[in-house]
């Protein structure tokens, strides 16, 4: 069949403070890490051997995830960091020296693999990118999406011939320079034979640095032009558009948890909720030992994370409440993620708990 690469190595920084203290692929959608989503999709495809390039707060990736077997996967991580005065400190090797590193250790990828981004929603139909990378008799293949062209200047074009052998990249072009509209997904396939160009124990990226020699050298390098939808995180706002997409049913394979106790308005277990005394309008996703007092209000898409507080009077409109958030009375929160700590509204901007500049307040349900 094929092997999976995830890799989750990265920081993270365009998404803070989502990631002050979380790497990104562990980032919450309906309360599932971004990364449970891909091993659940690669599972359906039949790609049961994972390895994970791991850097940035890599524990809390490795005690989620375990062995796989709750997916019915097997799952293998690659630590990337280095010693320094008596410390380990995490240093990414880049995405295709990661892979070198792990094939210098076991040549674990004797076979094609799919090499992923950890912090990306995708419904791609894996089994037919592996039959086209495959008839092709591709060393590599990019999978890619069409683009408008006012949009180009948002990704890596991918240029190629008529049959989609690869010619050359731009990276972010503007509109009326672009050779292409295909944007490459960071989704890749790859023949081991690609690896053995990667060099030994350096810093290498699979974009900048592997692409670029498979086109010098002329490998048989392709690009698929595939109909899918792919949502990247790769900033805060992207993540505050992607939770209100899945709230309204548009992802596919996305399902709400808990009961539909009322025409698109789901519920955990051991809420307490005065319905007759708040105005809920869905898609709103309670969770469980969540707290609404008479008079709040919610308005959908949004999602209350358990253990969640909404005080007497409070309004949460278009919003993400992270686990144990207390919204105090009378307040309105329009268009934010909303964690015990910070806020941070649809356009990245980010507010601290007891800010002097700002009138809201919220904080720890748990206190």
């Amino acid at each position: 069949m094929a092997k999976g690469m995830i890799l989750a190595a990265g920081q993270g920084t365009r998404v803070r403070p989502l990631t002050k203290d979380l790497p990104k692929p562990m980032v919450p959608i309906l309360g599932k890490p971004v990364m449970e989503y891909l091993i659940e999709h690669l599972a359906r495809h039949g790609i049961k051997e994972i390895m994970i390039n791991v850097a940035y707060y890599h524990q809390r990736i490795e005690e989620y995830f375990g062995d796989g077997s709750r997916w019915g996967v097997e799952i293998g991580y690659s630590y990337e960091g280095v010693k320094e005065h008596g410390d380990i400190l995490p240093k990414p090797m880049g995405s295709a020296g990661g892979m070198r590193k792990i094939q210098d250790f076991s040549g674990f990828f004797d076979e094609t693999t799919l090499v992923l981004c950890g912090d990306a929603l995708i419904d791609l139909d894996i089994t037919a990118a592996l039959e086209e990378h495959r008839a092709k008799g591709a060393i590599a293949s990019v999978v890619a999406m069409d683009v408008p062209r006012e949009e180009v200047s948002s990704y890596g074009i991918v240029v190629s011939d008529a049959d989609g052998r690869i010619q050359s990249f731009q990276e972010k072009p503007q509109p009326r320079d672009a050779k292409s509209t295909l944007a490459s997904t960071g989704i890749y396939l790859f023949e081991p034979e690609a690896l053995n160009l990667v060099p030994s124990g350096k810093v290498y990226d699979i974009g900048a640095d592997l692409f670029p020699q498979l086109v010098a050298t002329g490998q048989p390098f392709y690009v698929q032009n595939r109909p899918f939808h792919w949502i990247d995180i790769g900033k805060v706002s992207d993540y505050w558009s992607v939770l209100q997409r899945v709230l309204k049913g548009e992802i596919a394979d996305m399902h709400m948890p808990g009961k539909e106790v009322r025409p698109n308005v789901w519920v955990g277990l051991n809420a307490s909720i005065p319905w007759d005394q708040v105005k809920i309008e869905g898609p709103v996703y309670i969770g469980s030992s969540v707290k609404i007092e008479p008079g709040a209000s919610i308005i959908g898409p949004a999602w209350i994370g358990h253990g969640s507080i909404i005080r007497s009077g409070a309004r949460v409109t278009r919003s993400v409440l992270f686990d144990y958030t207390r919204i105090a009375a009378d307040m309105h929160f329009n268009e934010m993620i909303v964690s015990r700590h910070y806020c941070v509204d649809r356009h990245g901007d980010t507010l601290y708990r007891g800010d002097d500049s700002t009138h809201l307040r919220w904080g720890d349900a748990r206190g």
